[in-house]
């Protein structure tokens, strides 16, 4: 890191551990730890120690995220959407239990968003529990039913958010991938056979399936909402990672609470705990006991058929073969229920 770097730095962590802890910084150390990086992004832990000037010496963690230009099929402004969410009064739509991490600086710089945001220090990914699922569901569905019922006027103003049909089209986008639709169509596909009908079918059906679950409520999504997004802190729950946030159909999250990339021999015991709790969540704010076809099965398929042919045709090891093939068995079973 250079000197101007190291100089920007310093005086970032200035501004935004003044605000955080609302004390004057007179001298700070720092050291930097990468959490995820990528093409377009990088997310950095920054961690130290302050002085203030009232004499005390305090520790310090906060995340640094900078995210450059990238264009996402369908959804071209995702990459600026955590800066316009933050930058806006979206933060008041949140509940006590519910919420996303706080963030202390959005700036954006041509094609290039910084932003300076609160550590979360909680259990996450693989290590949440079935309890913890099961709340998590329950905490989704009470906030979008809030919103969905009140629909308070900030929702109403943001120019960027997603689109209803993201999901559809993302399928549609998948289905028209002759690579993968042949693939599973072809005789020497290593796939099940059984596993495949299934995936042939959805596109068969599709028009009648999407009028099913064009039916559902037009709620807020999260669309990242996977393991590694949420946190689950004091019985509460945050969430990072808002840059595919907008509008779809209920369900639509919990789907990929199940499937993302979770535990495979848990996940139908998280398809029969975390659709109910989501209901009873959400119906604390509105009646969904009229809904008898939550089509959260269709969903999973829709969101996730095609992309788990992708992994398992192009995995790298005979394990993630086997996990890719583990979930379709497990989306499989669950029709059954």
């Amino acid at each position: 890191m250079n000197n101007h770097d190291e100089k920007y730095v310093k005086e970032m962590l200035s501004l935004v551990l003044n605000k955080m802890l609302d004390k004057t910084i007179i001298h700070l150390d720092y050291q930097l730890k990468e959490l995820q990086g990528g093409t377009v992004g990088v997310v950095r832990l920054v961690t130290g120690t302050l002085e203030t000037s009232d004499g005390e010496n305090l520790p310090y963690k906060v995340v640094w995220k900078t995210q450059k230009k990238f264009e996402r099929y369908g959804d071209p402004n995702s990459w600026r959407r955590e800066y316009d969410l933050y930058a806006s009064d979206f933060k008041k739509v949140f509940l006590d239990s519910f919420r996303w991490p706080e963030c202390y600086h959005a700036e954006i710089n041509g094609d290039e968003i910084q932003l300076w945001m609160e550590y979360i220090d909680g259990v996450s990914g693989l290590n949440l529990t079935k309890q913890m699922y099961e709340h998590i569901a329950q905490e989704l569905g009470r906030f979008q039913g809030k919103l969905y019922t009140e629909r308070p006027s900030v929702l109403q103003n943001l120019p960027n958010l997603s689109k209803v049909e993201f999901t559809k089209n993302n399928y549609l986008r998948y289905r028209s991938w002759n690579v993968l639709y042949n693939y599973i169509r072809s005789d020497d596909c290593e796939i099940p056979k059984h596993l495949c009908k299934m995936l042939i079918d959805i596109d068969n059906n599709v028009d009648e399936i999407f009028s099913r679950i064009e039916k559902l409520p037009i709620v807020l999504c999260h669309r990242d909402f996977w393991v590694a997004n949420i946190f689950y802190s004091d019985s509460k729950i945050v969430l990072i990672d808002w840059d595919t946030a907008g509008w779809g159909h209920m369900g639509e999250d919990i789907a990929s609470l199940i499937t993302d990339e979770a535990d495979v021999c848990q996940m139908i015991e998280y398809y029969q705990k975390c659709i109910p709790a989501y209901y009873r969540g959400f119906s604390e704010y509105a009646d969904v006991f009229h809904i008898s076809d939550h089509c959260i099965y269709e969903l999973i398929l829709a969101m996730f058929g095609y992309r788990l042919v992708e992994w398992y045709k192009f995995a790298k090891s005979p394990e993630d073969k086997s996990m890719h093939l583990n979930t379709l068995q497990k989306i499989h079973e669950m029709k059954e229920m």
